[in-house]
């Protein structure tokens, strides 16, 4: 059963149309095992993606604040492999970032082949926070629509996997988490008068990411909606879809390696004569 739900090319988004707490007929504890399961499929399809060397996977994360970005990447990493897995955190951009055009740093971080990358925020607020705030005027941020799509072409016209999850959280749910942020001694460095103040624009951040979801959900790199009010069934959702999206790729991976093992014994194997023919 897919939990999260894909955005179709062309379709016209009503996040309200999508429960945020949905926890697909589960318990936390099926859910949970379910999570499990897949992360040791996830793991091993991920050890291919390397092995192979011919794929990138690029996962990008966006929602509101509080939504479970880093809980998510924290769920993701337990199962993959650091050494060709890395974060990239996207924040206000640098003056030497802002002095070229909105894609420039994002491209530097896309993932090279064999290797994935998440991208904690993304190329995305630039129609999102840059919109809602004003940053730019609006003839430039609807533009952005279309160079994110051809951007996003090129990446997966070059071999790169494109898998894009919006942490979808209700008001509510926004709200009993920041609170629950001033009681945990733990979270309470993440503590900031800027997210109560963010607040007072939900709805114009809740526009801003149904147009984005429309206009930029693709064949090649459709969006994906999460219902996030649940953490473990986020977790499930984010994790099944990562597998179900690289497990067709598994038999041309292990195709691939199997017949460079062939040509590695061979080599071997030839070596091995011609020492012995020394002797």
């Amino acid at each position: 059963m897919a939990y999260a739900h894909k955005i179709e090319a062309g379709s016209k988004v009503r996040l309200k149309d999508i429960d945020a707490g949905d926890r697909g007929g589960l318990t936390k504890e099926e859910g949970e095992a379910k999570t499990l399961k897949l992360g040791g499929e996830l793991g091993e399809l991920q050890d291919l993606l390397f092995s192979a060397g011919e794929t990138a996977l690029l996962v990008v994360l966006q929602g509101m604040d509080t939504s479970g970005k880093d809980g998510t990447i924290r769920c993701i990493s337990q199962f993959v492999n650091a050494q060709s897995c890395r974060i990239a955190p996207f924040k206000a951009p640098t003056p030497n970032e802002a002095a070229h055009d909105f894609l420039w740093r994002i491209h530097a971080e896309t993932p090279a082949k064999g290797t994935m990358t998440i991208f904690n925020r993304s190329h995305y607020e630039d129609v999102l926070v840059a919109r809602v705030h004003k940053l730019v005027p609006p003839e430039v941020w609807k533009r952005r629509y279309n160079d994110i799509n051809d951007f996003e072409r090129v990446l997966t016209d070059s071999g790169t996997v494109i898998v894009k999850f919006m942490l979808h959280i209700d008001s509510k749910e926004q709200e009993q988490r920041l609170r629950d942020r001033e009681k945990d001694a733990t979270k309470s460095w993440k503590l900031s008068v800027a997210d109560w103040k963010e607040r007072e624009f939900w709805d114009d951040y809740t526009s801003a990411f149904e147009d984005a979801l429309s206009k930029c959900s693709t064949a090649v790199a459709p969006w994906y909606v999460v219902p996030a009010n649940h953490k473990w069934f986020r977790n499930l959702a984010i994790v099944e879809h990562l597998v179900e999206r690289l497990r067709p790729f598994h038999k041309e991976w292990m195709k691939d390696l199997q017949k460079r093992g062939v040509q590695a014994k061979k080599e071997i194997e030839e070596f091995r004569q011609a020492e012995a023919a020394k002797k």
